[in-house]
């Protein structure tokens, strides 16, 4: 891979060209089109989003990847039983790379970055979903593996997409509980008129059903 890319923090002129290329990496991929440029669109007025770890890559003058953090929170267990106990941690996504630029690298790159900095930044505990194929070449293992479960799944299972990694070994101190993504992921489905409205600011793309879609 060609390693002349720069990347930095997004700032405000980026904003329209980052949410268009989110919409490009994400069409159909996993639902027929995609809603990952809104959620992005929404997140960066959400008091959860960390704007010094949303980070552009850049090749060439053109944005071919962009990745954005989340503060989040787990649901403390004791004694196999849910407690009114909240622990920060943080999550990410989307991390989108354009088409164009796909598998050849420079997702792991940019992830790679990413995770640095927000260790920089004292950020202990990451969970996520995504292909353990992909995620584990950055560190990542299950989370059922350190007894962190996700909201929707028998906590005795071990959830393949839902992923972990402590930056700061130990942050954890070997709690035990239970994750549920930032409300701010569901903002498409929760105003639906107000994602269509969106949608319609961009160019006509073709909505597919493909194999290998989540449904």
């Amino acid at each position: 891979m060609n390693s002349n890319f720069t990347i930095r923090v997004e700032e405000p002129r980026d904003f329209r060209e980052v949410e268009t290329l989110t919409r490009e990496s994400f069409w159909n991929v996993y639902h027929t089109g995609c809603t990952e440029h809104y959620v992005l669109h929404c997140f960066r007025s959400n008091p959860d989003f960390i704007p010094q770890l949303s980070l552009v890559m850049e090749k060439g003058g053109q944005i071919i990847g962009h990745v954005m953090f989340s503060k989040a929170e787990l649901s403390i267990e004791a004694e196999g039983k849910p407690t009114s106990e909240k622990f920060p941690i943080w999550t990410f996504g989307p991390i989108s790379i354009h088409p164009d630029f796909k598998r050849q690298g420079y997702g792991l790159k940019l992830l790679k970055y990413a995770l640095e900095k927000a260790k920089a930044l004292g950020i202990g505990f990451i969970c996520m979903e995504g292909n353990i194929n992909f995620y584990r070449h950055a560190g990542f293992d299950l989370a059922s593996k350190l007894n962190i479960h996700y909201h929707c799944e028998p906590k005795d299972s071990e959830v393949p997409y839902f992923l972990a990694q402590e930056l700061i070994p130990g942050y954890l101190n070997g709690i035990e509980a239970t994750y549920t993504p930032p409300k701010g992921y569901f903002v498409a489905e929760e105003n639906p008129e107000d994602f269509a409205k969106y949608e319609a600011e961009f160019p006509y793309k073709e909505k597919l059903v493909l194999p290998g879609q989540l449904g």
